[in-house]
């Protein structure tokens, strides 16, 4: 790492988010200069109004690439074109995509990525472990009963803080530019054995059930869940969780010299912080 890269700030998009404010602490702690690009940073930033993105570009070096909701969704390759381009065109000379592992469209995103003509790394990520305990399968944990269209097809849950890890890796060191890394946890577990290892560890009963992918987005869509949230969680629930990622990567091992966190490590540690006992 450079003295020019040290003193260049990092932006986060996303620096809110599960993986976002994971790197965003690890920055600070560094003394790294890093801007968080959120809705509610005092600059703000919105993948929604491209007024938003050339503000928090000013005197920025480094990009880490986190779009929301999800690569997959309908027009994400053209808008994260549009802010890498521009983003270039302001003086970034490194861009760090987190990506997702077994999503097809993603890689539209990720092949603009490589070909701006500055360092890239791409951060090909399985199910984050912390979708239990921070996002929307927490409330189905607390209520004892989490309903899924997903059968017995493995997945390899990689924690949030792995990814964080690996991302400021590639952000502020060299020997990362042009690598593409596959970030899984160290073993597969369906969803109805992470279920009874978060159990175990809670001492609390919880079920997995497992229901068809009509019944699922009826039940989203009862809710009140938007249509296009209930599409990309069918999409996400169903179509990647065809067994395409049945299968370990190395992208930890490689980028950090050391095993990733396994699950069991995530379920025990999480419970104790108490975020899934009952009130």
């Amino acid at each position: 790492m450079t003295n020019e890269r040290e003193q260049q700030t990092i932006l986060v998009l996303g620096g809110t988010g599960k993986t976002g404010r994971r790197i965003v602490e690890r920055l600070q702690e560094s003394g790294v200069p890093v801007r968080v690009g959120s809705r509610s940073a005092g600059q703000p930033f919105d993948w929604a109004d491209r007024a938003t993105w050339a503000p928090v570009l000013q005197g920025v070096g480094t990009v880490y690439v986190s779009y929301y909701p999800d690569l997959a969704v309908p027009g994400a390759p053209e808008t994260v074109g549009a802010f890498t381009e521009l983003a270039v065109a302001s003086g970034v000379s490194r861009l760090v995509l987190l990506s997702g592992r077994g999503e097809d469209e993603a890689q539209a995103s990720e092949k603009l990525i490589q070909s701006a003509g500055v360092e890239w790394t791409i951060l090909r990520s399985s199910w984050f472990s912390q979708n239990f305990s921070e996002d929307y399968l927490l409330e189905p944990v607390l209520g004892g009963e989490v309903v899924l269209p997903v059968g017995n097809v493995p997945e390899p849950f990689v924690d949030a803080d792995d990814i964080a890890e690996v991302a400021v890796a590639a952000l502020t060191e060299d020997g990362h530019a042009g690598q593409v890394y596959e970030l899984t946890g160290p073993r597969l577990l369906t969803f109805a054995q992470a279920i009874a290892e978060i159990s175990t560890a809670t001492g609390q009963r919880i079920e997995f059930v497992q229901v068809s992918s009509a019944d699922y987005a009826d039940a989203l869509t009862a809710d009140g869940v938007p249509q296009g949230v209930v599409e990309l969680l069918m999409y996400l629930f169903t179509t990647v969780l065809d067994g395409r990622n049945a299968h370990l990567g190395d992208g930890v091992q490689r980028a950090l010299g050391r095993q990733p966190r396994d699950f069991a490590d995530y379920a025990t540690d999480t419970a104790a912080t108490g975020i899934w006992d009952k009130e």
